[in-house]
């Protein structure tokens, strides 16, 4: 083989190289564009699947609850301190408040026209004359009746007839939620309170010392407390006896 032979099979060798080389490099698939080079040229695929950003939550605040104030405690009726004030509606529907008669001696009588002991006290006892003596003296009488809706001795109508029946000439007040039955601390029928001129309670208890008429125990003196008490607090003095244990039937309140 001559030399321009074999240069012939030389340039055809190369020439052949050549083209496998570019047939090569045609058949390696062009490189994927990437997301940012998409949304710049619009090529999304409509049929991915888009990704929903994760939503953000809020930093929520702490909640405090602050509790609303207690209410303050009830003024309770103290021998020596100044009586509680109320208001309530009598048996003619008139209101009355007691703070009104301030300057005259007020007698508080815990009421029940039904109540056994109520009825002996004033058909028979203390009570049938007291109120209207001491009350031509200057003395201010009320009557308070704090039964509850439906128990003995309740109603406009009965405490209207008793007035009649025991010959009352002083109002009978009706405290229907026992609300100032409570404040006073009222737990019988009869239950009575003497009230000064400036406001202050000086007595607190039963009539006297005998519920049924008589002295209890044999040789007992009988002690009238709430007229003593009325006696000496007339004269700007002290009641002898200034708390006792009352006597009569429970007040009925509402449970």
């Amino acid at each position: 083989m001559n030399r321009h032979h074999r240069l012939s099979i030389s340039l055809c060798l190369v020439a052949v190289m050549a083209t496998l080389g570019c047939s090569k490099k045609a058949k390696n698939p062009a490189k994927k564009p990437t997301a940012a080079v998409k949304k710049a040229t619009g090529d999304e695929d409509p049929n991915a699947a888009v990704k929903t950003p994760k939503a953000v939550t809020p930093a929520v605040a702490a909640t405090v609850t602050v509790a609303p104030p207690a209410p303050p405690p009830p003024v309770l009726a103290k021998v020596g301190a100044y009586a509680p004030d109320f208001e309530l509606p009598s048996v003619d529907g008139q209101t009355m408040r007691m703070s009104t008669y301030k300057g005259q001696i007020i007698v508080l009588e815990w009421f029940n026209p039904d109540c056994p002991f109520v009825k002996r006290a004033h058909k028979k006892g203390p009570l049938k004359d007291m109120a209207r003596r001491w009350q031509d003296k200057g003395v201010f009488w009320i009557a308070i009746n704090s039964g509850a809706p439906g128990k003995q001795g309740h109603g406009r109508e009965r405490n209207a007839a008793a007035i009649e029946e025991f010959g009352l000439n002083h109002a009978v007040l009706l405290d229907e939620t026992g609300a100032v039955g409570k404040k006073y601390g009222a737990d019988h029928t009869p239950h009575v309170f003497v009230i000064d001129g400036l406001g202050k309670l000086r007595y607190a208890g039963a009539l006297n010392n005998m519920p049924y008429g008589e002295v209890s125990e044999p040789g007992q003196q009988p002690l009238q407390y709430l007229e003593d008490a009325l006696e000496a607090v007339a004269r700007g003095q002290d009641a002898p006896v200034q708390q006792t244990k009352s006597w009569g039937c429970s007040v009925k309140y509402a449970k």
